[in-house]
């Protein structure tokens, strides 16, 4: 009890020591912002997901239950079998949901339905997990390769436009729309004159124009 008790009151800080000792390696800096690491080390186990500035995707088989499933939530897409187990069970041991799910299910699921699953731990199945919201797709056979497909779909575009369109919508999901609209026009102005744009509108017409290495944004 007293080691978990630290681990939830503990500030997170190990972000600060993954830049450090990266701090020399170009395919490692900016991934994580020390910024971001706004909770404690439990939470950013699932909350961190969402400062990457590329796509993650969950894959969900077997049993997801209790913090897998919360790691899951922090996920971008989350694809799943038909038959995965899924809950969110902490309540069968007395406690509550407590890495990020405050933040990630609102942005899943109506709050009744994030109640109930709360209240009970229900396990529900994949398929029913895709008709509340809470996975982006059942696949019938195997979400990797699917999983795997989307990813080679999302790599054909702008790593910079993909960057800044999951930055827009993790920091406009929930504000209000003056903060949305401001966001959209400072990043669109980022984009418009970027080599990277030039590349992804000249592959839709046909030529293969390479894209440059992803600016971090600012």
């Amino acid at each position: 009890t007293t080691k978990m008790n630290r681990l939830l009151e503990r500030p997170s800080g190990y972000c600060k020591d993954i830049i450090q000792n990266r701090e020399n390696d170009e395919d490692c800096r900016g991934l994580v912002n020390e910024k971001k690491a706004i909770g404690n080390l439990a939470q950013d186990v699932a909350y961190l997901w969402r400062s990457i500035p590329v796509p993650v995707i969950a894959v969900l088989h077997g049993m997801c239950f209790g913090g897998g499933l919360q790691i899951a939530l922090g996920a971008d897409l989350r694809f799943a079998t038909k038959d995965c187990r899924i809950s969110i069970m902490e309540s069968k041991w007395g406690l509550i949901p407590d890495m990020s799910a405050s933040i990630t299910l609102r942005e899943l699921v109506r709050i009744d339905v994030a109640k109930e699953l709360t209240f009970t731990g229900r396990i529900i199945s994949g398929t029913e997990a895709a008709s509340l919201g809470l996975v982006t797709r059942c696949i019938d056979e195997d979400p990797m390769e699917e999983a795997i497909k989307v990813m080679n779909e999302i790599a054909d575009r702008s790593p910079d436009a993909i960057a800044a369109a999951k930055h827009l919508y993790q920091s406009t999901w929930v504000s209000d729309e003056k903060e949305c609209l401001e966001l959209e026009s400072k990043l669109q102005k980022r984009l418009l004159p970027s080599w990277n744009q030039f590349a992804a509108s000249s592959r839709t017409l046909g030529l293969n124009v390479s894209y440059m290495k992803r600016k971090e944004l600012k």
